[in-house]
Order: C-alpha cells, then structure tokens, then sequence
C-alpha cells in the first residue's frame, strides 16, 4: 500500500479515536450526575433553562440516542452555552485556544531544536565535559515542576534584569487588533498593526521558554541514546571510510537515521504542552485554553470543561496521526500497509 493508503488508513484510526473521545465524556458526564441536564445548565440553571437543555440535547431519550446526538454535536463543535461566560462555548475555545497554540508552537520549534542538537552533541562528545554539561542542564530543567521553571524566568528576566515584560498577553495600553484568525500575531500582522505585534512577541517569549525549557529534556535524552546507537552501525563506519568528514557523519547520517524515535516523542510532548500551559499561564495572566480551563473548573462550569476537554484530546490525536505519517516518511524501512519493519 502506498503513502496515500497509509495517510487515508491512519485517518480513519483518528476518527474513531474521536468517537471514543467522545463516547467517554459522554460516560463521565453520566456518572458524574444522573441528570446531565444540571451540568450542561449550570450549578444556578433555572427550571426553564434545564427543561430547554433537555431538550436541546435529547436528555429525556434513551441513553443511545442521546450518544447519538452527543456525538454530532461533537463533530459540529457545538458545545451548549457557558453558564459562567454567558458565551457560546465554542466562541470561546475559538478565542481561547489559538493563544495557547502560538505559545505551543513557539515552544515545539524550540523544543525540537534544543532536544535533537542538544542529544546529538552530547553524543558526539560522549563521556566528556560537554556531555556532562548538557545532561545536567536538561536533567534539572526536566525534574524541576512547571510552574518553578516559570516563576524564576518571571523572577530573573524580568522582575530582576527587566529584559521581558512579566505577564499578560500584550501591553493593556494597546487595543488588539480585530480577531481574524484568531492568533494574535497573525493578526496584528494582516491589521498592519505592529506596534501590537512587537508587544505581543515580547510577552510570549517567558511562556514559551518556559514550556520549551521543561519539555526538552526527554527529547535530548532520546535523541542521544538514538545517536549513539546510530554510531555504532555499519553506515557510520563505512561513511567515515569514504573520507566523510566526522562532522558531516554525525550530523548529517547519524543524525537523520536517530530521528525515527523523536519523531513520535515530539507528539506526546505536544500532548505534554497542551497540559503544562494550564500551569505556565496562570503564573504568566495569559489567557489561553488552560486559562479558560481554570476558570470553568474555579465556577463549575462543565460545558466549557468538557468542550474545552474534547478539543485538546482531538489537536492530541491529530498530533499523533501527523507523527505516525512523518514517521514512515523519516524511515523508509516501515511498510506503510503495517507500519512493520522489513
């Protein structure tokens, strides 16, 4: 089977993960109250409000029926109306969500780039001081909790050197642009507003190297031991035998046949960032998805929860289907009809 069967086959495996996503909250949300109605209208829901969303979500149905409608109203993002927010609750993931994904995906480009050239290094100069020093380094940057990694950042660049502004998303002074896209770099930039643009990059630098800081370690640790494994193989060998210098050896040939392992990790570090951003924006008052999570679960407000549960689950699995793709595409050896090895 070829690239374009493996990609169609990998994505209906990620659909029916949604499903389940989905089929699961369902279950949570019945054992948590017998009458889900109560949940989705909120602690202070009047009788009118709660007969409407029992309505609205077939909650006076059988248990099938009512999955059945869970389920296309999770397709169809449509997620009911934040009882505390007074909002539509996907309106406010749509707000939400795109400030965390920028810091995410400042913080992957980061990551990746510290953990390959970091484990690579280190295993070009194994069991010598520079290996030693990036051990360490990334040793007690991954052990350290979140939100300490945080706070000293905010302490020393910039309570201490002034060098970065301390928390929110932008100087108050400034009115943000009009929500295009959503990401508002992106749309600072198509406003021609670049004064906000500027703001906003200097005030998503701390929470971004925050993120990249306590996520590199295991890619760095992995990327090693791959390294190292690599140099022991035949190719190494026989590339250092043709005259290729040990450079371009290791970090050219080595390095692209130890990426296969990293490839996958990056995923699960996504999944990783999604989760420690609730932590890093509290301390930074940046108000993305783990700002909104915090605020629904301080007022019980479980539809926000819940949809803002089932958006981060699905961004997860389309970070793995993307994994498992570039993963056959790094290793040529992996038969994409069984992702087997030959």
């Amino acid at each position: 089977m070829g690239v374009i069967g493996y990609i169609i086959g990998r994505a209906i495996r990620s659909f029916f993960l949604v499903l389940g996503v989905a089929a699961l909250t369902f279950l949570l949300t019945h054992v948590v109250a017998p009458n889900p109605a109560y949940i989705w209208a909120g602690p202070h829901a009047s009788k009118s409000v709660v007969q409407a969303v029992i309505q609205e979500y077939k909650l006076n149905q059988p248990y099938y029926v009512q999955l059945f409608y869970y389920i296309l109203s999770t397709l169809s993002f449509n997620y009911g109306v934040s009882p505390y927010f007074k909002e539509p609750v996907s309106t406010l993931i749509a707000t939400y969500l795109p400030r965390t994904l920028e810091i995410v995906v400042f913080a992957m480009v980061i990551t990746a780039f510290l953990g390959i050239y970091g484990g690579a290094f280190a295993a070009a100069h194994k069991d010598r001081a520079p290996d030693y020093a990036v051990r360490v380094f990334y040793l007690v940057s991954w052990s350290m909790p979140p939100f300490l990694v945080a706070l000293l950042l905010q302490l020393f660049l910039a309570y201490e050197l002034k060098l970065l502004p301390p928390n929110l998303l932008a100087d108050p002074a400034l009115t943000p642009p009009k929500e295009i896209t959503g990401f508002l770099l992106v749309d600072a930039l198509i406003e021609h507003d670049y004064a906000f643009f500027y703001s906003a990059l200097r005030h998503l630098v701390l929470p971004t190297l925050s993120l990249a800081l306590i996520s590199f370690g295991i890619i760095t640790r992995i990327m090693r031991s791959s390294m190292l494994q690599s140099m022991r193989g035949d190719f190494y060998r026989t590339a250092i035998m043709k005259g290729i210098g040990r450079r371009r050896a290791i970090y050219v040939h080595a390095l692209k046949n130890s990426l296969i392992p990293v490839i996958t990790l990056l995923a699960l570090t996504f999944s990783f960032m999604i989760a420690g951003s609730v932590v890093i924006e509290e301390v930074f008052s940046y108000q993305g998805i783990g700002y909104l999570v915090t605020q629904a679960l301080y007022n019980y407000d479980y539809p926000t929860l819940v949809g803002s549960t089932v958006v981060i689950a699905i961004f997860v699995i389309l970070a793995n289907f993307v994994a498992d793709v570039m993963y056959a595409l790094v290793d040529p050896r992996i038969r994409l009809g069984g992702g087997e090895t030959e």
